[in-house]
């Protein structure tokens, strides 16, 4: 995934409203007044992250006569997922390495360290 789409979903996730759109979505596609019923927010407002949800790849939109249909798209959050756990491996291994050089270099933890004690409030 490329940075700049990168950007987009998380941006798009960023927002408590998206998310929750995303976890309707998740139970099965859904028309855009469906999707708006739990926000108390204006139309415009609703549609406006139905668009970002749209540009983030996040979901998809058809259309059936009148009603906009939308489903998610699972694709861009797989993505995301898969560069999280690239850095979340990355960031273990260096906090093992860290772990590892302090038993080499520490051979009895906390030595010559007298914790304070808290003041009682």
């Amino acid at each position: 995934m490329g940075s700049a789409r990168l950007d987009l979903v998380f941006s798009a996730l960023a927002d408590p409203t998206r998310r929750g759109m995303l976890e309707q979505l998740a139970q099965g596609e859904a028309s855009v007044g469906s999707l708006a019923e739990p926000f108390a927010m204006s139309q415009p407002a609703i549609s406006k992250h139905v668009r970002v949800l749209e540009q983030a790849g996040l979901i998809t939109r058809t259309r059936r006569g009148r009603e906009h249909r939308i489903r998610v798209d699972p694709r861009p959050i797989a993505e995301a997922n898969t560069w999280i756990a690239h850095y979340a491996r990355f960031w273990e291994q260096q906090f093992d390495a860290v772990d590892a050089f302090l038993k080499t270099t520490s051979p009895q933890p906390n030595a010559g360290f007298k914790a304070k004690e808290m003041p009682k409030p």
